[in-house]
């Protein structure tokens, strides 16, 4: 018997892949098209595309209208990944068990691979004519907002500035609200915009999002402990190794997977508000992402 959540992660992911590989076939810069895809195109768990499908499917809304803002918001997250790995950044090697875009190609390359996601995914977002105008306009104010200094790259910049120190856990929680939660929590907002949802409802997700993104990065946490290079993708240990903290290293390992427990199930309740049907995938996604392995 097949599984209600694993149906809807292979049907969203088999569609979004397929509309990700028709925006990105243009040849008209063909290495830099191919480094585009190289990253996009790579695999990945495709969260926050998950999440602008099933906030919209779990609202009722049951069009493809999800698809030009989940392939925008996935081309925003794919972007920071390839910057995050340069040298004057992370410094990886390895990203989703292949190297990082930069040792692929270079970095000159990847710098701009990385720059032409982001131009991409505010150009395909204004052009989503399935969309109303205001609708558009909305979403790439969020989308704005949530990827740039108020948001991820603004969290990027304090990760940075926090290496090597020891930060409170209310501090920890500020960074990755910004550079993790901004980003899934505009993910939310796009699904919401998608189904026209009210401002009470809008205001229930994002409570949703905000316990959402801080469970996701607990569990990230714990696992570049727990896990192994292999199983994750990326080196194994790389936070300890940059002298980051981590809620393990603040919490423990017991207290970090409590944490992330409980951040789950605030999440859960923020969405008992809105008597969502039982086969929505929203709650469904929040246990999915605190027993994941990578």
């Amino acid at each position: 018997m097949s599984n209600p959540l694993d149906d809807f992660l292979h049907a969203s992911r088999t569609r979004l892949e397929a509309h990700l590989a028709t925006l990105l076939a243009d040849t008209t810069a063909p290495r830099l098209t191919d480094a585009m895809r190289y990253s996009m195109l790579g695999g990945g768990k495709r969260l926050r595309p998950l999440l602008v499908h099933a906030t919209a499917l779990s609202l009722g809304d049951t069009s493809e209208r999800w698809l030009a803002p989940a392939a925008a918001v996935e081309m925003i997250h794919a972007y920071s990944l390839i910057h995050d790995d340069l040298p004057a950044m992370d410094d990886d090697d390895l990203r989703r068990g292949r190297p990082t875009n930069h040792r692929a190609f270079d970095e000159a390359t990847a710098i701009l691979a990385g720059d032409a996601l982001q131009s991409l995914a505010f150009e395909h977002l204004s052009q989503a004519t399935d969309l109303a105008v205001e609708t558009r306009l909305s979403m790439v104010h969020r989308l704005a907002q949530g990827s740039g200094r108020q948001g991820m790259v603004g969290g990027q910049m304090q990760d940075l500035l926090a290496e090597g120190q020891t930060l409170q856990p209310t501090e920890l929680a500020n960074i990755h609200r910004l550079k993790t939660g901004a980003l899934i929590e505009t993910a939310i907002a796009f699904g919401a915009l998608c189904a026209q949802a009210n401002a009470a409802t809008q205001d229930s997700l994002q409570r949703y999002g905000a316990a959402l993104g801080l469970a996701f990065q607990i569990t990230d946490d714990i696992l570049d402990v727990t896990s192994d290079t292999a199983t994750l993708g990326k080196p194994q240990g790389s936070d300890a190794a940059r002298g980051k903290s981590t809620y393990v290293s603040l919490l423990g390992l017991d207290g970090a997977r409590e944490h992330a427990a409980e951040q789950t199930a605030e999440a859960c309740r923020a969405l008992e508000e809105l008597n969502l049907p039982d086969d929505a995938p929203l709650p469904w996604l929040a246990d999915w992402l605190l027993g994941r392995n990578h």
